[in-house]
């Protein structure tokens, strides 16, 4: 069937995947497919944010909060670059996103035309595939195909380039059902019997989980799991939210800045259970001395994650899902009531040293009150720093998706994209984290914010210095505070008033629980400043490369460091 141009035909496939919101920025060499889209504006709603990179945080933000595809559209050279670093921080994570960026023609490329780009070549590494779209009869096959490849197996992005001259040509076009959701294919039964035999001969079973859990959605298998077997859980960053706080035995985020309970339970384990995991340097220290002991069974839908960093006795390659499905029936039920003591003595020395400070604004009195007033389905969204591993440490959740965030490649401005794609998504108001540095980078989203009257609240810690980098000088640099003092004059209130939001500084508790319930019944989106001191860190901390025993928890650690 004829009688589309590419770009129409590209548009029409969009909308033939169930595709209804998109992100982007128009320019010269994506003409065509904005004219087809301002044909479809009832059945495709565009938002154009302030930058590219913005745009790829949307659509990365959308498809965290929702599970589905996002999708983001550039123009190509500077428009196609920008995008880069939503792409990666969309592939360290495993996020299904669709980038479609157009080019130069046909006839042009390799002539150093204005804007010409090879991205595809850019963006080889940090996409699960990509193509450039030559010839328009293979259009309709390739951005089906695009979408297929980023929501199955470990899901991720793939970006799809279409010269000029392709938009502008008739394209073949069949109209045909949506790619069909991925299958979920469990491991076979020789490795799960396998990490049966492992978790009946264990006598302290550990279960840790990442962000696969939350695509595989299995939240409900892992807690069957753990009940079982009488095992601990704790989680990654990118698995916060993927089983609810208060499920028992679930010990909070463990690592670097995580939980006290859940790192020094997981390097206990005779038998760690990982799922959906990588294993990165934050979880794990020092490598060489982590796990101390035991057993690794490691469950992950991509084979290439199996023994990457750690030697996995077992490996189990399958869906998580389905998998623990299986495995839940082939484990034997207990209680291992002596392996529980010794998990229940180190939550009691957890909470011996827990921060509680009244009477006064802390991080932690922010995400408490965050917690007594936020919504269960309310999407949590953060910028990366100390706030966001202080929302990680003390908010509670009982949904997935709710906690959105850049763990695998960290990305400061990630915040207000992701944000603006959360609350689209859901049409649920959505809360933001951020930091001062953080920031700084992506307020320009607040116009997009506010243009749309999207439920945004910005909860912003401003401690005038980039807290992360200065805790790590604090600690480990002998308090040289190099180029991390901002010492910046911006109102940040007055500015968020200015791009058409709402804005309020506040001093105290009482003063941001009323700020808070006031932002959260705004219509539109609104700013809360909270300054806090320079000097709060997050602990625990580890130094970059250390043994997890090295950890340190509080002030007397602190102070041992430093020699005093």
């Amino acid at each position: 069937m004829t009688g589309r141009n590419g770009a129409q035909v590209l548009v029409q496939t969009l909308i033939d995947q169930g595709i209804d919101t998109v992100f982007g920025y128009p320019g010269g060499t994506v003409l065509d497919i904005y004219d087809a889209l301002y044909d479809r504006a009832d059945e495709i709603h565009h938002i154009e944010t302030t930058h590219e990179q913005h745009a790829c945080h949307a659509a990365d933000g959308y498809s965290r909060a929702t599970g589905k595809t996002g999708v983001v559209i550039a123009t190509s050279g500077p428009g196609a670059t920008n995008l880069v670093t939503g792409i990666a921080t969309a592939y360290l994570d495993s996020i299904p996103l669709v980038a479609i960026t157009g080019n130069v023609s046909n006839a042009m490329i390799g002539t150093d035309a204005f804007q010409e780009l090879d991205i595809t070549g850019v963006t080889l590494p940090i996409t699960k595939h990509n193509y450039f779209v030559r010839d328009g009869s293979r259009l309709q096959e390739i951005v089906r195909e695009a979408f297929e490849l980023a929501n199955s197996g470990r899901k991720g992005p793939v970006l799809v380039d279409i010269p000029k001259d392709v938009q502008a040509s008739p394209c073949p076009y069949e109209k045909l059902p949506a790619v069909g959701e991925p299958s979920r294919a469990p491991a076979s039964d020789d490795e799960l019997e396998r990490a049966a035999a492992a978790i009946n001969a264990s006598k302290r079973p550990f279960i840790y989980f990442g962000g696969g859990t939350v695509s595989s959605d299995a939240g409900a298998e892992v807690v069957a799991l753990a009940e079982k077997i009488g095992a601990p859980l704790g989680c990654s960053l990118m698995g916060v939210s993927a089983i609810p706080t208060d499920t028992p035995g679930f010990l909070g985020m463990q690592g670097m800045h995580g939980h006290y309970a859940a790192t020094k339970a997981m390097n206990r384990t005779d038998c760690l259970i990982a799922l959906g995991c990588r294993f990165n340097d934050r979880s794990t220290g020092n490598r060489l001395t982590f796990p101390a002991n035991g057993t690794v069974v490691h469950v992950d839908i991509d084979s290439s994650e199996l023994s990457k960093t750690l030697d996995d006795q077992v490996e189990v390659h399958g869906d998580i899902k389905a998998s623990l499905a299986r495995l839940i029936d082939m484990v034997e039920k207990s209680e291992r009531p002596q392996w529980r003591a010794k998990v229940e003595e180190l939550v009691a020395t957890e909470r011996e040293l827990a921060d509680r400070r009244e009477g006064i604004l802390t991080p932690r009195t922010v995400m408490e009150t965050i917690n007594r007033l936020r919504e269960p389905e309310m999407r949590v969204v953060t910028d990366v720093g100390q706030h966001q591993m202080w929302a990680a440490q003390y908010l509670s959740f009982s949904r997935p998706r709710t906690f959105v965030t850049s763990g695998g490649l960290g990305t400061m401005g990630f915040g207000m994209g992701a944000s603006v794609g959360s609350a689209l998504s859901t049409g649920e108001q959505t809360i933001l984290i951020t930091g001062d540095g953080s920031f700084a980078m992506d307020m320009a989203e607040l116009v997009t914010a506010a243009d749309h009257e999207l439920p945004i609240t910005v909860v912003l810690l401003n401690n005038g210095v980039l807290g992360m980098v200065r805790q790590m000088q604090s600690l480990f640099m002998d308090k040289r505070y190099s180029q991390t003092t901002l010492d910046r004059k911006v109102d940040y209130v007055r500015v968020a008033q200015a791009m058409g939001a709402e804005g309020r500084r506040v001093e105290t508790p009482e003063e941001f629980e009323a700020a808070l319930a006031e932002a959260l019944a705004t219509k539109g989106p609104a700013l809360i400043e909270c300054p806090i001191d320079a000097d709060e860190l997050v602990l625990p901390a580890l130094q970059i490369g250390a043994s997890m025993d090295e950890l340190i928890v509080d002030q007397e650690d602190i102070k041992a460091r430093m020699g005093e």
